[in-house]
C-alpha cells in the first residue's frame, strides 16, 4: 500500500512539474509576443523619446495598442500609425510613441497594456532621466519673455465688395446723367420748335418751296401744308383758335380784330388770305386742281402776308417781356424739378427693388443685418481659424483665434493637475467659446472597468463644478440635458446642453441663452469645449453647428484598424 501511495505521489509531482514547465514555456512565448525599444533613456528638457512597441500576432488576432496619456508622467506628444509587416504565418506590428517631459528629474514610464485577441499583455516599466540644460550666464545673456504682439487682421476681400458697390453706383449715376441731366443735342425739329413763330413760318415756307409736291402734282398736299403754315402763325400771334376754325370763322375773327383796333391789318391782306384759304378748301374737299403757277403765286402771297401780319402786331411792352422772362424761368425750374423728382424716384425704386430682390433670395432679416451690421453675422461670414489648443490637443475651427487664459489653481491642487484654457468672449457677451485641457497626475489604473467608472465620475464632477461656477457668477435657471457625443474621428464623450439666463451687460439684467458642454476623458486627462450663445441670435446656431462638427481629438487608430479588418 505504501509503495502504491508513493508511486501515486511521484506521478502527481511529475504531472505538476510538467504543467509548470508548459505554463512557463507558454509565458515565455506570450512574453516574446510583445517587445519594447527606445532610442535613448536620457534626454534634456523638451527633447523626445521614440518609444516603440513591437507585437507578433496571428493574422486573425485583433491587436489594440495603448491610447492617450498612458505614459504619464511623460507626455505622449504623438502616436505614429501602426506599421504592419508579414513574416511567414505571423504579422509583426509596431508603433512608435513620441514622449517628452518639461521638468528635470528621474521618471519611470509605467507598464503599457497591449491586448492581443482577448488577452492582455504588459511591457516592462522603463526609467528615464530628464536633465536640465545648463546655461553659462557669463556668455549667454538672459532676457525677459517678450510680450504678445497684436497682429493686424488681413484685409480680406472687402475691397472687392467695395469696388462692386462703387461700380454699381457709378453705372446708375451715369445712366441718370445720360438720360435725364445731360443736355442732349437738339434734333432739327426741336431746334425749329425753339424759333420764334415768324422765323418758324418763314423757314416752313422755304422748305415748302424746296418740296416736290408740285412736281409730283400733289396739289392737295401742297395747299394743306401752305394753309397750315399761315394758320399756325395766326394761331400763335393773332387768334389762338385759328387752327380749329373754318375759313369763314377765321376771316370773321380777323375783321373783328381789325375793327377793334387790336391788329392793324388792311382789308386787302384779309381778302388775300380769304381767297387763298377758300381755294385750298376747294382743293382739299372738292378735288379742285389749280394751275402750278397759281399755287406758286399763292405761296408768294402768303409769304408777303406773313410779313404784313408781323408788322401789324404791336411791340411787346416791358411788362410783357418781364412776364415772358419769368415764364421761361418758371419753365426751366419745372424742368429741373421734374428731373430731380425723376432721379429720386428712380434711385428709391432701385434701392427698394434691390432690397426686395435680395430679401426674397436671402431673407429680409439677413439683408437688413448686412446693411446695418450684426456681430454674429460678421463672425459667421468672416475668416475662420482652424487650430489645436492644449495638450493633448483639441482640434477645432472657430470664427476667431482663442486666446490663452491664465488659470489660478488652489494650493491643494498645485502639483496634482495642469490646466490649459483658451477662450473667446465672455458669459455676458452674445457669443462665448472656451476650450480646456486638464492633465491629472494620478497613478495608472489597469482595471478597465474601474477606469470606465472613473471616467464617468470625472465627467459628471467636472460638469457639476462648471455649473456651480456659473451660478456663483450670477447665471440662473439652468436646465441641463445629457447625451452621448462622438467626434468625426470616433472620439467618444458626453454632450451636456440646455438653456439658462445669463447676466446682461447692464447690471441686474439677464438674457436667455443656450449652452453646450462637450466633455472627454481618458484615465488622467479631461478635455472640454464650452459654447454659449443667446436664444435670439439667428446666426449663432449655424456657427455652433460648424464648431461642433469640426471638433476632433487624437485619432483612434485602433478603431480604424478594426474597421479595416472587418
Amino acid at each position: 500500500m505504501k509503495s502504491k501511495k508513493l508511486n501515486s505521489v511521484i506521478l502527481v509531482s511529475k504531472q505538476r512539474l510538467g504543467l509548470s514547465i508548459i505554463f512557463f514555456l507558454l509565458s515565455l512565448i506570450s512574453f516574446s509576443q510583445v517587445k519594447t525599444e527606445v532610442d535613448t533613456t536620457k534626454i534634456r528638457i523638451g527633447e523626445q523619446i521614440n518609444y516603440k512597441i513591437k507585437v507578433e500576432a496571428d493574422s486573425t488576432a485583433l491587436v489594440v495598442f495603448p491610447e492617450g496619456q498612458t505614459f504619464m508622467p511623460l507626455e505622449n506628444v504623438e502616436a505614429l500609425k501602426i506599421d504592419t509587416t508579414k513574416q511567414e504565418a505571423k504579422f509583426l506590428l509596431s508603433r512608435i510613441y513620441k514622449l517628452t517631459q518639461f521638468d528635470s528629474g528621474s521618471y519611470t514610464i509605467p507598464r503599457q497594456k497591449v491586448i492581443i485577441g482577448e488577452k492582455p499583455f504588459f511591457t516592462d516599466s522603463l526609467k528615464v532621466e530628464v536633465n536640465s540644460i545648463e546655461v553659462d550666464t557669463t556668455k549667454q545673456k538672459l532676457y525677459d519673455i517678450k510680450p504678445i504682439i497684436e497682429v493686424e487682421k488681413s484685409g480680406g476681400n472687402w475691397w472687392k465688395w467695395l469696388l462692386g458697390i462703387l461700380a454699381a453706383i457709378a453705372l446708375v449715376a451715369f445712366l441718370l446723367y445720360w438720360f435725364i441731366w445731360r443736355k442732349k443735342p437738339l434734333t432739327e425739329e426741336e431746334e425749329i420748335a425753339l424759333l420764334p413763330p415768324y422765323d418758324r413760318a418763314k423757314l416752313a415756307l422755304k422748305k415748302l418751296d424746296e418740296s416736290q409736291y408740285l412736281i409730283r402734282s400733289e396739289v392737295k398736299d401742297y395747299y394743306s401744308e401752305l394753309t397750315f403754315i399761315i394758320r399756325k402763325y395766326l394761331d400763335e400771334k393773332v387768334y389762338d383758335r385759328a387752327l380749329e376754325s373754318t375759313t369763314d370763322q377765321l376771316i370773321s375773327r380777323l375783321f373783328l380784330l381789325k375793327e377793334g383796333n387790336q391788329i392793324d391789318l388792311s382789308k386787302d391782306t384779309i381778302k388775300n388770305l380769304e381767297s387763298i384759304l377758300k381755294r385750298a378748301d376747294l382743293v382739299k374737299f372738292a378735288k379742285s386742281a389749280p394751275d402750278t403757277a397759281l399755287a406758286e403765286m399763292d405761296k408768294a402771297t402768303i409769304d408777303k402776308e406773313i410779313d404784313r401780319v408781323k408788322e401789324s402786331l404791336p411791340e411787346p411792352t416791358e411788362e410783357e417781356k418781364l412776364l415772358d422772362k419769368q415764364y421761361k424761368e418758371e419753365q426751366e425750374r419745372k424742368k429741373k424739378r421734374k428731373k430731380v423728382i425723376l432721379t429720386v424716384a428712380i434711385s428709391v425704386f432701385l434701392l427698394i427693388a434691390t432690397f426686395v430682390g435680395f430679401g426674397i433670395k436671402y431673407g429680409f432679416g439677413y439683408v437688413k443685418d448686412t446693411i446695418v451690421g450684426h456681430e454674429s453675422k460678421e463672425l459667421l461670414e468672416g475668416d475662420w481659424v482652424e487650430s489645436a489648443y492644449g495638450f493633448p490637443p483639441i482640434f477645432i475651427e472657430t470664427p476667431k483665434v482663442l486666446k490663452r487664459e491664465e488659470v489660478e489653481l488652489p494650493d491643494e491642487a498645485k502639483g496634482k493637475m495642469k490646466i490649459a484654457m483658451f477662450s473667446y468672449g465672455s458669459l455676458m457677451e452674445r457669443f462665448y467659446i472656451i476650450t480646456s485641457t486638464t492633465n491629472l497626475n494620478t497613478p495608472k489604473n489597469e482595471d478597465a472597468e474601474a477606469v470606465e467608472e472613473q471616467k464617468a465620475i470625472n465627467i459628471n464632477t467636472v460638469i457639476e463644478g462648471n455649473l456651480k461656477t456659473w451660478e456663483a457668477k450670477g447665471v440662473k435657471n439652468i436646465i441641463t440635458k445629457n447625451e452621448q457625443f462622438i467626434t468625426p474621428n470616433a472620439a467618444e464623450g458626453l454632450k451636456t446642453f440646455g438653456t439658462a439666463e445669463f447676466p446682461g451687460i447692464t447690471e441686474g439684467s439677464f438674457e436667455k441663452g443656450n449652452y453646450v458642454f462637450l466633455s472627454f476623458t481618458t484615465e488622467n486627462v479631461i478635455q472640454q469645449i464650452v459654447i454659449v450663445w443667446r436664444v435670439d441670435d439667428v446666426y449663432a446656431e449655424e456657427m455652433v453647428e460648424r464648431i461642433i462638427d469640426s471638433v476632433e481629438l487624437k485619432p483612434d487608430e485602433a478603431v480604424e484598424q478594426e474597421e479595416q479588418e472587418q
